[in-house]
């Protein structure tokens, strides 16, 4: 009887850090959960957390080995399914971030930066506003639910037992690494093209009247266009964030199935 709960506890901690091992990638890529706002120990007890709920659900008719090669085979198939859901959600918000970099650039607040309290990186001013108004909208659609679901979810896609798709796996993290330059383009076109545009018309004016200075007029001018341009389609930012965080999940989903 000892030696039969014995070996049921060792299969129920090998159970727990497997699902350990695939939580743990979320809160090192995924929004929110990685945020250097909070602590790393309690980053910790959270992911513990967690993993105690999902470990249930995960080990439910699953026979767990003790084999030693094969657990270092699951750790590590763990760890890659995890990072790949992660990945995907990440790369969302690393598209707003660049987003709010060219929107630097083109305005001329490149200049100037600060610390990111979300990443913990040195990033500039229109960067960090646009990450910020990206975790409010993440946080009022319950993207944390939506990401724990989705994680709770990839236990019905990839068991604990079995080995996932490598090709689908990184075919995934390719499509959503592609998507954060040209989702950044889309994010900061509206502001872009108005600053463009700004620039034409001052080319203008200094072709016409080479008399004006038009620098005095023109670093003041492109930051009033910019500005009111970004606080117009800021709603828009918004509705465009909601549907990609959706899309990424169901993305990080549907890369992630059996071999």
């Amino acid at each position: 009887m000892n030696a039969l709960l014995q070996q049921f506890s060792e299969r129920q901690l090998v159970g727990f850090i497997l699902v350990l091992a695939r939580v743990s990638p979320m809160f090192v890529l995924a929004p929110i959960f990685s945020s250097r706002m909070v602590p790393a120990r309690a980053r910790g007890v959270l992911a513990v957390a967690i993993s105690f709920g999902l470990a249930p659900l995960a080990m439910h008719g699953q026979h767990l080995t003790l084999d030693a090669m094969t657990l270092a085979g699951l750790l590590g198939k763990e760890l890659l399914v995890g990072l790949a859901y992660a990945f995907a959600l990440a790369a969302v918000f690393a598209a707003i971030s660049v987003a709010g970099t060219f929107l630097d650039t083109s305005i001329g607040f490149s200049y100037g930066s600060l610390v990111d309290p979300i990443t913990g990186t040195q990033s500039t001013i229109l960067a960090q506003l646009y990450a910020m108004v990206g975790v409010l909208i993440f946080i009022a659609l319950d993207g944390d639910h939506w990401m724990i679901e989705g994680l709770a979810r990839t236990y019905q896609l990839m068991p604990m037992t079995k080995f996932p798709s490598i090709n689908a796996l990184v075919g995934g993290a390719d499509k959503a690494f592609v998507s954060i330059f040209s989702s950044a383009i889309e994010l900061a076109a509206p502001v872009m093209l108005a600053a463009l545009l700004t620039d034409c018309a001052l080319g203008l004016v200094a072709r016409v009247m080479p008399q004006l200075n038009v620098f005095s007029v023109a670093f003041p001018a492109k930051i009033a266009v910019g500005l009111l341009v970004m606080g117009i389609s800021l709603p828009f930012v918004g509705g465009w964030i909601s549907d990609q965080v959706q899309v990424s999940v169901s993305s990080a989903l549907q890369s992630i199935h059996v071999a």
